[in-house]
């Protein structure tokens, strides 16, 4: 095969965007039952890897795509949104509603439904675009016929650092505030010490790495370069980084701490 299949592309997109908006609604479905719409954060990375499986089968049953990249790339971004989905699942066992969704739930008039209107528009809705936007190079590189290559090698070696950093800070915050004696304390050890966001890190490194295998031509990495960035403003200026922080400002000894640790990119801290 040669030249990307930018027709049977377009199609698979369509498909994405139905698997990503499928899952969305069927959380908000469940959501509705249980009361609770913090559920939708588990439901993220879950969107991802039914986004990525889509695109795999599809891009398979159309006959495009290096079957080896796909495989690689499919294998990944499930791998990275299975973790993700379980973590966050255990995270929350057991706790109510996240105050981020209250806070803006608290917005809505018009009773129960008027609420169910808005969380649907306002955080189902909105995130199965986003997930559908942000695995662009996911389903771009289903349908790559090109055969691995350095890029695609060093895209698996940014995605695999990005999801040891991920999943070795969330580890080290889970076992650090499991400890009753660091209750009210601030986490700032090990990867904690060198930024102050190792997930956020990790994921940021994860969906550049994904980018990478999506690089076989310049107008595939031009068309699909949005995603990594978009991740990225997510990450540092929009529902990640920036809004944890707004909410950690007051806490006691966290200025101390801002002031030695990175925001982001990791580095010794400061004496």
């Amino acid at each position: 095969m040669s030249g990307f299949p930018w027709a049977a592309f377009a199609v698979g997109l369509g498909a994405a965007a139905l698997a990503s908006l499928a899952v969305m609604l069927a959380t908000f479905a469940l959501a509705l039952v249980k009361g609770v719409h913090r559920i939708v954060d588990s439901a993220w990375g879950l969107a991802f890897a039914a986004v990525a499986a889509t695109s795999c089968a599809l891009a398979a049953t159309q006959g495009h795509g290096d079957p080896a990249r796909r495989a690689l790339v499919t294998a990944l971004t499930v791998a990275w949104g299975l973790r993700l989905a379980v973590h966050i699942a255990w995270r929350g066992r057991g706790h109510g509603e996240d105050p981020r969704y209250a806070r803006l739930l608290a917005k809505a008039g018009g009773g129960s439904a008027g609420r169910a209107w808005y969380a649907l528009r306002m955080v189902y809705l909105l995130q199965a675009a986003l997930v559908w936007l942000v695995s662009l190079p996911v389903q771009a590189a289903c349908y790559a016929p090109e055969a691995l290559g350095p890029a695609a090698v060093a895209g698996a070696l940014v995605w695999a650092v990005g999801l040891a950093f991920e999943a070795v800070g969330d580890r080290q915050l889970h076992v650090f505030k499991a400890d009753p004696a660091n209750r009210g304390r601030i986490m700032d050890r090990g990867l904690w010490a060198w930024t102050r966001h190792p997930n956020y890190f990790g994921d940021f490194l994860v969906w550049w790495g994904l980018w990478l295998l999506a690089c076989t031509s310049v107008p595939v990495a031009a068309a699909t370069v949005v995603s990594p960035l978009v991740m990225t403003f997510l990450l540092t200026a929009g529902s990640g980084k920036a809004l944890l922080e707004r909410h950690l400002a007051d806490r006691p000894g966290y200025a101390d701490y801002r002031a030695r640790t990175s925001g982001f990119v990791p580095r010794p801290p400061r004496r």
